[in-house]
């Protein structure tokens, strides 16, 4: 039997942000905002409440009233860890505020720096950025302090594909709009755009007016040519009024161009189509018969230049997204994310298998009050006596064959549900299929596959066609050059293609059951195969038809590949969904298997101990001085505030100990018990106050044995 919860309308505060805790494991912000809302009511200067309910309020994206939450949490309780933490995380959500939000995750790892969850704000706050090395840093010491954390191994996997934001030409840290700034942006690509539109159809025009006058079709128009050309830059100029009139954040462009990649090519582009332009003007040949063999060299890049600059700077974008970032190395991280899948032992092949986990109701779960007594509902059965030995009755002995022993059975294996891939209509290979994870406590174990491993799989998934997209173009490259060079052992270093993809199935990453990104992953590697057979053909004087099979099955390979990421970039794009390009990248949050540090609960303090510390002379704070750990007498306390923070008058080598480390720990003596607390202490106008983070309550020696005597 399990123990029936009392009436909603008779918990205490305390259990109703228990309630709040559970709802948000369970998906429920609305539910969890009116169980956090009612512990609030019944005791306000509880800051967990108000924590909750902030958190509440972020899911349900309310971020100014998330934002009010959190600081009504912090002004409770300055010294607390989880409420600076809560407060981050809602400051991040509000543009602008990213230097406050980032000042605050440095609080919460100096209040508690042996938390993983404030140093993967702090990563998470640095990937904004895209400060990839401090998000590194960050990532990696949230990780010494917990191994199993699944969002700080997803994101640092995304440092080490060097990933960024789509359109990431704002910096969080700038005090402008991000709206303003995008307005910027767009007025810059148009002005581009339409810059090298315009001055493509004019040098079409132009071309088209040489090569009929060098046929002959035309008479001469060298004049007309250079008036026409002349009226196209004029509607260039035009563009260009128009446009910077639009671009309204001009002091923050510099920095735009330095962040985003895309923006500063298409700008670059839209400055050196007009030059290339004008060049070609200058240099245009006399349009008549002949005049094609007359061409010069300026003339002709310029134009091409002009022509051709959209299909450049596709494959200067294409070759950029490629290769920057380690992708393998990523691959192991995304893996390191995931749920290990259980694996049966052989001793526990003839045990009876384990009962299922009990099923959790879809109603939130309401826990027992905190002093309820842990008592057994029913009390032990009385051991049964013996039997009394019974002598069996005789019965005529008959001879039976033995039966041959059975062999044991083997283990079945556990069967877990197949995790959803990035792409529609693809699921994982069956050897990579991993169970769904149950949350943390306060979630009641109920099974459900975490934020983190969702978030883990799709980046899996972008970058195992980032690492195709890599062969691909290693191939091709490899494959041009004993063509035009000749070289037969230039194929033969397309071994190196097979080796780098055999090398992603060992990072334990599992690879999505998608047909797409299996023909993508085996194209470059049979073309290199054939590749170097074609090479190694070469060298060895073989006929010419083998070796032309060969380098037709190698470029036909390719073409698949290529056939292959075309086709499953159009299907994402019909349908909406993430494709496979490093936009499809996701970061994880801080949720998932476990309750995030922000919804923690607060150290409560009991009657005796405020009692003890309002009315004792006795209160010692331990700190850590400059020369190590010392204790530090307190003059006195002066008050326990509702919240149940300490307000101490201490002399000035507490003061500057404070400021060196805020960690304390504050013993409280009573001629019945003593009370170490731990916690954290900041200034108050003229008192030190402290915020308890653990409360330990012990008696005197010697007492319960003198009671017993």
């Amino acid at each position: 039997m399990s123990p029936v919860p009392p009436p909603l309308d008779r918990l205490d505060p305390r259990a109703w942000c228990a309630v709040a805790v559970a709802r948000l494991s369970h998906d429920q912000p609305e539910a969890a905002l009116e169980a956090a809302r009612q512990a609030i009511g019944r005791d306000p200067q509880d800051e967990w409440g108000h924590r909750l309910a902030g958190a509440a309020l972020e899911r349900l994206g309310r971020d100014t009233e998330a934002v009010a939450a959190a600081r009504e949490a912090v002004r409770l309780a300055p010294g607390s860890w989880a409420a600076r933490l809560r407060l981050a995380s809602a400051l991040r959500r509000i543009p602008g505020r990213w230097r406050e939000a980032w000042a605050e995750a440095r609080r919460a790892v100096r209040f508690a720096p042996d938390e993983p969850d404030p140093h993967v704000l702090c990563g998470d706050l640095a990937l904004l950025r895209g400060d990839h090395d401090g998000a590194a840093r960050a990532y990696g010491a949230a990780l010494r302090r917990r191994r199993d954390h699944p969002a700080a191994w997803v994101n640092l996997g995304l440092t080490l594909l060097r990933w960024r934001r789509p359109r990431d030409h704002h910096d969080p840290a700038w005090e402008a709009d991000p709206r303003e700034t995008g307005r910027a942006r767009r007025a810059l690509e148009t002005w581009s755009r339409q810059v090298r539109v315009i001055l493509a159809v004019a040098a079409a025009a132009i071309c088209a007016a040489v090569v009929l006058a060098g046929l002959g079709l035309v008479p001469g128009m060298h004049g007309e040519v250079r008036i026409g050309g002349a009226l196209a830059l004029a509607a260039v100029l035009v563009v260009c009024v128009r446009q910077a009139a639009r671009v309204g954040a001009w002091a923050y462009v510099p920095g735009m161009l330095r962040r985003d990649l895309r923006l500063a090519m298409s700008v670059a582009l839209g400055l050196l189509a007009p030059a290339a332009y004008v060049a070609g003007l200058a240099t245009l040949p006399e349009p008549r018969p002949g005049a094609l063999q007359e061409v010069g060299e300026v003339w002709a890049g310029a134009i091409g230049l002009v022509l051709l600059n959209p299909a450049a700077a596709l494959a200067v974008r294409l070759l950029a997204e490629t290769w920057r970032g380690r992708p393998l190395a990523a691959l192991r991280r995304f893996a390191a994310a995931l749920p290990v899948p259980p694996v049966p032992s052989v001793s526990s092949a003839s045990s009876p298998p384990a009962p299922p986990p009990p099923s959790v109701p879809s109603a939130p779960l309401v826990p027992p009050p905190p002093s309820a007594p842990s008592a057994p509902l029913v009390p032990p059965m009385p051991p049964v006596p013996p039997a009394p030995p019974v002598s069996p009755l005789p019965r005529v002995a008959t001879v039976r064959p033995a039966r041959p022993a059975r062999p044991a059975r083997p283990a079945r294996p556990v069967r877990v549900r197949p995790m959803r891939s990035v792409f529609p209509g693809s699921r994982l290979s069956r050897g990579s299929r991993v169970p769904s994870v149950p949350l943390g406590p306060g979630a009641a174990g109920r099974n459900r596959t975490a934020a983190a491993d969702r978030a883990a799989t799709r980046d899996i998934a972008v970058a195992f066609w980032i690492v195709a997209a890599r062969a691909w173009q290693a191939t091709a490259a490899l494959m041009l050059v004993p063509n035009a060079a000749g070289v037969p052992l230039a194929a033969v270093a397309c071994l190196a293609v097979p080796a780098v993809l055999l090398r992603a199935r060992t990072t334990g990453a599992p690879r999505p059951h998608d047909r797409w990104l299996a023909a993508a992953l085996t194209a470059p590697g049979v073309a290199a195969l054939c590749a170097a057979g074609a090479g190694v053909a070469t060298a060895l004087a073989r006929p010419d038809p083998a070796v032309v099979a060969l380098w037709r099955c190698a470029w036909g390979a390719l073409a698949l590949g290529a056939a292959a990421f075309a086709v499953r970039a159009t299907r994402a794009w019909w349908r909406g969904g993430p494709g496979p390009w490093r936009a499809s990248l996701v970061p994880s949050e801080s949720r998932g298997r476990w309750i995030p540090g922000d919804l923690t609960p607060s150290a409560g303090l009991s009657e005796e101990v405020r009692h003890a510390a309002a009315y004792s002379r006795n209160v010692v704070l331990a700190c850590t001085g400059a020369d190590g750990p010392r204790a530090l007498a307190v003059s006195a306390v002066t008050s326990v505030t509702p919240a149940g923070d300490f307000r101490l008058i201490a002399g000035d080598e507490a003061w500057e100990a404070v400021r060196r480390d805020p960690r304390v720990v504050l013993f409280v003596g009573d001629p019945r018990f003593w009370a170490e607390v731990r916690g954290v202490a900041v200034p108050d106008d003229d008192v030190l106050r402290v915020t308890p983070r653990q409360v330990l309550m012990r008696e005197y020696p010697g007492r319960h044995q003198a009671r017993t005597r």
